[in-house]
């Protein structure tokens, strides 16, 4: 008699390794919510929504030489404590409606830091200041901050570090950095093309204002790049270009690019390729030689040549937050309101700058 035949099915065996990988992965990896899922959650009503439009524009009118008012992107280096950004935000909306005829306030809610090897990397990737990397929640902290700011009626900055993270915010904002680390980079060219929003890039940290002046170009064309739509899903996206684009002089190798003959040279360079002439200065960084006391003499001297008829200059940056300083990340021991990255100016300092700022302007 003949052995019956096997109805078995031989199914692809699942080694222990795999099941060891597949438990790693799930052990390690965490979902992340969608762009729509978060802004489902905390959506931009019609009036908020208008009055960032109205912002963009207002930013894009300044660099564009057709509103003689100075932009102020202005704020902590960094948040890592909500309820402090929103004191100061609560501060510098007050302070604005003082100086609005002469400066146009524009909050830095900066949510990513680069770090030029390791370090805390910002409140969108670690809001529990602990190495724990809750991104989902530091994600929707993230934009329920830039609503709250933008609720209190100031236009938004961040600068834009992760191409990926850009969907989840970038309909509040009005103004965009691209690093001094990643405006050489390709992907960061392209993701500056496809934003509404004005973005000024940085010069290099060598001091190189060439990459800045390439990144404009290559940001003003139309590009085919990876994206992600509302849902998550990749995607090849078609650019538009963006027109609103400008160089960010933050000096390099400790050696600042603000005063008057590096800010002909670098107007020289971008006339000579067609590009915009006009200019921000960031008052911190190697501009202010590392020091962040030195952000007042920085501003003061642009001011100075603003004051003296270089119409280029129509732009600064400030690092400021409530209180003076930098403080070491120990969470359960830190100040209220003190920067746990870049040091910065306090807020009585900020305050003079800015009401200095409007008076000379007048």
């Amino acid at each position: 008699m003949n052995a019956p035949i096997s109805t078995v099915v031989n199914h692809p065996t699942t080694s222990t390794a795999q099941v060891a990988t597949r438990s790693a992965f799930e052990t390690t990896a965490k979902r992340l919510p969608t762009p729509a899922e978060l802004r489902q959650h905390l959506p931009l009503n019609g009036a908020l929504s208008e009055q960032v439009e109205r912002q963009r524009h207002a930013v894009q009118q300044i660099l564009n030489g057709h509103d003689d008012r100075l932009l102020v992107v202005v704020g902590p280096c960094s948040v890592h404590d909500p309820d402090a950004a929103l004191e100061y935000a609560d501060r510098l909306a007050a302070l604005s409606e003082e100086v609005s005829e002469q400066l146009l306030p524009v909050m830095r809610v900066y949510i990513e830091k680069p770090r030029t090897t390791v370090g805390w990397k910002g409140l969108a990737y670690d809001p529990d200041l602990d190495g724990s990397g809750d991104m989902p929640r530091g994600l929707k902290l993230s934009r329920e901050l830039m609503h709250a700011v933008a609720a209190r009626g100031l236009p938004v900055a961040t600068e834009l570090l992760q191409p990926m993270l850009a969907p989840y915010l970038d309909d509040l904002l009005s103004w965009v950095a691209i690093g001094a680390r990643t405006t050489e980079s390709q992907l960061h060219r392209e993701l500056a093309s496809d934003l509404s929003a004005a973005v000024g890039f940085k010069n290099a940290t060598s001091g190189d204002i060439q990459v800045a002046i390439d990144a404009m170009q290559a940001a003003a064309h139309p590009h085919q790049r990876f994206a992600v739509d509302p849902q998550g899903f990749p995607i090849v996206q078609q650019t538009e270009g963006n027109p609103h684009t400008h160089v960010v002089l933050r000096g390099g190798h400790g050696e600042p690019n603000y005063q008057a003959k590096h800010v002909r040279a670098a107007t020289t360079a971008l006339r000579n390729v067609g590009q915009n002439p006009r200019l921000m200065v960031d008052c911190s960084h190697a501009n202010a030689r590392k020091d962040h006391r030195r952000q007042s003499e920085v501003m003061l001297d642009v001011l100075a040549q603003r004051q003296a008829g270089d119409a280029n200059l129509v732009a600064l940056m400030l690092e400021s937050h409530l209180f003076e300083g930098k403080q070491p990340l120990k969470p359960g021991a830190m100040r209220y309101g003190v920067s746990v990255t870049d040091a910065c100016v306090g807020w009585e300092t900020t305050e003079h700058l800015l009401k200095t700022a409007a008076e000379r302007l007048r």
